[in-house]
């Protein structure tokens, strides 16, 4: 049995059909790899970049929990602003009346 998804040819991806998979140029995809975002191997005599398919996988969910970390960040920045305002200007009028 394979880890690969339904009508994989490999092991791995070329930077090209993970543009396609992710919906971005392959010009972006060499820059994530370049950065070192996304892992890659250079295989053969002319180097090809290759991406595993588990990594892809893994640099998808790792995006997911990213984006969800960063929504919690800021709904507990937005809500201690909130709050601080709310508290002074509450703790203000009381003080004041």
């Amino acid at each position: 049995m394979s880890d690969h998804p339904p009508g994989a040819v490999g092991r791995f991806l070329s930077l090209t059909d993970v543009a396609e998979v992710l919906s971005l140029t392959a010009a972006e995809v060499m820059a994530l790899v370049r950065s070192g975002e996304l892992p890659a191997i250079r295989l053969g005599a002319i180097g090809q970049w290759r991406v595993e398919h588990s990594v892809l996988e893994s640099f998808i969910a790792d995006k997911y929990e990213e984006t969800r970390r960063i929504a919690l960040w800021n709904e507990a920045e937005y809500a201690d602003v909130a709050e601080l305002f709310g508290d002074t200007r509450s703790h203000k009028r009381s003080t004041t009346t």
